[in-house]
C-alpha cells in the first residue's frame, strides 16, 4: 500500500506525520472519505469542492485541489481494489503544542483502505447528546470526530451501526457520519443544513435526483416516520429496519427502495456527478 504524505507516494512504513502536527495536538484539520470503485473514486469533484469549503471555515490555507487531485489518482493507481475508502486529511500542519497555528504550512495524506458494500438495512439509536448548530464548527467536516467517536461506540453497545443527533432545539440532526432522511405520509424529507448537518455529498444527490424535501423535524419524527434511510459515501442509500427499540416493518420500504435505485443509476451513469 503507498501513501501520499506532502507531495510524494511513501510506503506505510515511511509514511510519517510529525507528533507535533496539529491536526494530532488540537484536531485542526479537515477531512473528506470517497468511495472508490475499481481505482475511480465517486464524486470527486464534490468533494473536493467541500474540502476546500471546510478548509475555508477552518482558516486553513486554500489546498491546492490540483494537488490533491494528482494525489488521489497516483495512491489509487498504485493500490488497485474493488472497493475502497480514499481518505484525504488536510491540517494544520506543524505547529507549537497549544491553539496557534504554526507557520510551517499544513499537511496533505491521502491514503486508501479496503472497504466492503454496506449491508442493504441497518440499526440506529438516538443518542442524549446533541449537534451546536451555532457552533464555529457547524457544517464543516473537521478532524474533530470525539463526539462521534463516543456516540458510535453507544450505538455499537446496542447492536446498531449508527447514532443519530438532535441538535440544540431538539430537531432531528444527522448521524455520526451520515445524514438521515425519513418518510412521512408518503413523502420523503431530510433536515435542512440550517439543523446544523453535515452537507453531505450524497444527501445532496438524493435530494436533487430524488426530490426529498428539507424539512425541520422533531426527533419524535423516529416514532411515526413510515420508513428512515441513511446517506453516506459508503453506505449510498441504506435502510433502517430498527429505532431504538422501534422495529420498522418494511425495509426498504417503497420510497427507500426508489431512493436507492435511482442512486445507483445515476451514480453508475456518472461517476463525477457536478
Amino acid at each position: 500500500m503507498k501513501i501520499w504524505v506532502n507531495g510524494a507516494l511513501r510506503t506505510a512504513d515511511e509514511a510519517h506525520v510529525s507528533v507535533f502536527d496539529h491536526g494530532l495536538t488540537v484536531g485542526d484539520g479537515v477531512f473528506e472519505t470517497l468511495k472508490a470503485v475499481h481505482g475511480r473514486p465517486f464524486a470527486l469533484t464534490r468533494h473536493l469542492e467541500r474540502l476546500a469549503r471546510s478548509a475555508r471555515g477552518l482558516g486553513l490555507p486554500e489546498p491546492d485541489l490540483d494537488e490533491v487531485r494528482a494525489a488521489c489518482a497516483a495512491v489509487l493507481d498504485a493500490s488497485p481494489t474493488p472497493l475502497g475508502r480514499l481518505r484525504v486529511t488536510y491540517t494544520g500542519g506543524l505547529s507549537p503544542l497549544g491553539s496557534d497555528r504554526g507557520g510551517n504550512g499544513p499537511t496533505l495524506v491521502v491514503a486508501l483502505g479496503e472497504a466492503h458494500p454496506a449491508p442493504p438495512s441497518t440499526a440506529v439509536v438516538t443518542v442524549p447528546w446533541v449537534r451546536n448548530e451555532r457552533g464555529a464548527l457547524s457544517g464543516l467536516k473537521t478532524t474533530s470526530y470525539g463526539e462521534n467517536v463516543v456516540a458510535l461506540a453507544r450505538a455499537h453497545e446496542q447492536e446498531a451501526s449508527e447514532a443519530l443527533f438532535a441538535n440544540t432545539v431538539g430537531q432531528l440532526c444527522e448521524g455520526t457520519g451520515s445524514n438521515v432522511f425519513v418518510v412521512v405520509d408518503g413523502e420523503l424529507h431530510t433536515p435542512p443544513l440550517a439543523s446544523g448537518c453535515l452537507a453531505g455529498i450524497t444527501r445532496a444527490l438524493v435530494v436533487e435526483w430524488a426530490g426529498a424535501r428539507e424539512t425541520d423535524l422533531p426527533m419524535d419524527v423516529l416514532d411515526r416516520a413510515e420508513e428512515v434511510f441513511l446517506t453516506s459515501s459508503l453506505r449510498d442509500v441504506q435502510a433502517v429496519h430498527r429505532v431504538d427499540d422501534r422495529d420498522l416493518a418494511q425495509a426498504p420500504g417503497p420510497v427507500t427502495a426508489k431512493a436507492l435505485r435511482i442512486f445507483q443509476e445515476r451514480s453508475a451513469a456518472d461517476p463525477d456527478p457536478l
